[in-house]
């Protein structure tokens, strides 16, 4: 069901933190973006959160950990993590952004004025001490 609601989106956001890789939910999802990113032209939105888009691109640090455990829970189905490697790896070379300590609202914000643009709509108000 939810790879079907992929399928219809008009807009993708793929928030990448420290310990995304290391639920496989998450990582079909990627795959399933990006399919329709590459088939349909789906526009592909990243947000890092607080983790460096170089590490979900090159599978390092935490991603390295966590796609080395797949491949071990994975062996019959190695094509499965070589497909989740491809994702995340095309995931982390879009352009997006990359959230630290900066303040959460003010990138969702700007979140919601690119995607408003994108879908020729005003701008939404969104609360200036928004919560997660």
């Amino acid at each position: 069901m939810l790879m079907k609601a992929i399928e219809e989106l008009r807009i993708a956001i793929i928030v990448s933190s420290e310990d995304y890789a290391s639920s496989k939910w998450c990582l079909e999802e990627v795959v399933k973006i990006m399919e329709c990113k590459e088939q349909r032209n789906l526009t592909v939105l990243p947000v890092f959160y607080k983790v460096e888009p170089r590490v979900v691109r090159k599978g390092r640090m935490s991603y390295r950990r966590a796609l080395n455990k797949h491949e071990s829970n994975f062996r019959k189905d190695s094509e499965k993590v070589k497909r989740w490697k491809k994702a995340l790896s095309n995931a982390g070379n879009l352009s997006g952004w990359h959230l630290n300590d900066e303040d959460e609202s003010k990138l969702i914000q700007e979140i919601v004025k690119r995607i408003s643009s994108h879908l020729d709509r005003a701008p939404l108000h969104v609360a200036k001490h928004r919560l997660g």
